[in-house]
């Protein structure tokens, strides 16, 4: 019976079963190496879907992003195992694979340096999709650029703006993200009035406004809690500021806005409450419109007191000449002039009666 354990093959065949060898070994590498992909990624985006962001995904948007991370995990990995497989075979076969090696090596490093923001694009767009920082249909505001979230892959993030400019920003340029329509957001609201007898009243009206937009059918599913006046936030000279805040559904802040706004308006109107525009300057006074109410007491009007000329001198002055102690029409009064003129109070002259003096001080 011959010796099977000494048997001598041929060079070729002993070569061809190498080469099967290292086949067989590429193949259940790659197949290892897919399951631990999908595992990782998958342990990952579980954890995200019952603990973080992930919670709102549905079930296919979960496995759509299940299927990106697989694709470039396992991709890579393949690319790794096929390549080292390859230089095996070919050293198998007898050809000097050292200077293959070393041209590689050489222009994968000239490769490296050129490519490493495309390498940081994937791995960042790998980290938006696990940890869900984002996804399509977001309002978000990154690099700088703030907009609707219209396409979203490994490497770059598409928006469009209110004016419907499409920005596209490559992911390694993404250092904060802000996404606006997330959970839950506020609404923070400014409201001036001109003067504090006006404050309670004003609060009343804020306060019936958020109560009946919480009670309104369409709008009670949006406010997480209805508008209420938080604070006096400020007090300046035109007037007082009152802040008013809730929180609401994040999709609908713009719109929750705009609809408190609509029905502050309104409810000031109905009252005949004035308010103090955004951006006016100190003393300017406004009403709703349609509104019929004067001016809030306190407030100063812009037409003088009855029975008073618009501009009247003094009594006893001269209607052209300027008052005793006064430059010239056409020459700078100086500083010292000014102080004296303003410390000593009016110019000498014949008494003013009480009627005059209260105009004055009004």
């Amino acid at each position: 019976m011959p010796d099977l354990g000494h048997v001598d093959l041929p060079r070729w065949a002993l070569t061809a079963l190498q080469i099967l060898l290292v086949v067989v070994v590429a193949l259940v590498s790659l197949r290892i190496a897919r399951n631990f992909v999908h595992r990782v990624f998958k342990t990952l985006l579980d954890r995200e879907a019952s603990e973080g962001t992930a919670r709102e995904l549905t079930q296919s948007e979960l496995q759509k992003r299940m299927t990106t991370l697989d694709g470039l995990g396992a991709g890579l990995l393949r690319f790794l195992i096929l390549a080292i497989a390859g230089l095996m075979i070919l050293d198998l076969l007898g050809i000097d694979i050292g200077p293959a090696i070393a041209g590689l090596g050489i222009v994968g490093i000239a490769v490296g340096f050129g490519s490493q923001s495309l390498v940081k694009d994937y791995f960042n767009g790998a980290l938006i999709l696990v940890e869900n920082q984002f996804g399509k249909g977001d309002v978000v505001k990154i690099a700088g650029v703030e907009g609707t979230v219209e396409d979203l892959s490994l490497r770059r993030t598409t928006l469009r703006d209110l004016d419907g400019n499409v920005h596209t920003v490559p992911n390694s340029a993404i250092v904060v993200a802000s996404n606006r329509t997330r959970g839950w957001a506020r609404i923070s609201e400014e409201l001036k009035v001109p003067s504090a007898d006006l404050v309670d009243s004003a609060t009343e009206a804020v306060e019936q406004v958020g109560r009946a937009m919480g009670a309104d059918p369409v709008w009670h599913r949006r406010l997480l809690e209805p508008p209420r006046v938080e604070r006096i936030d400020a007090l300046g000279p035109g007037g007082i500021t009152l802040k008013i805040g809730c929180r609401v559904d994040a999709a609908h802040r713009w719109t929750a806005t705009g609809e408190l706004r609509r029905r502050l308006m309104e409810a000031f109107r109905e009252k005949g409450l004035p308010f103090v525009p955004s951006g006016a300057a100190a003393g300017g006074v406004a009403t709703a419109p349609g509104a019929g109410g004067s001016p809030a007491p306190g407030t100063p009007a812009d037409s003088p007191a009855p029975g008073t000329p618009a501009d009247s001198p003094a009594p006893g002055t001269p209607a052209d000449s300027p008052a005793p102690g006064t430059p010239a029409v056409g020459t700078a009064p100086s500083t010292a002039a000014a102080a004296l003129d303003t410390t000593l109070g009016p110019p000498p002259g014949p008494a003013p009666d009480q009627d005059d003096l209260a105009q004055g001080t009004e």
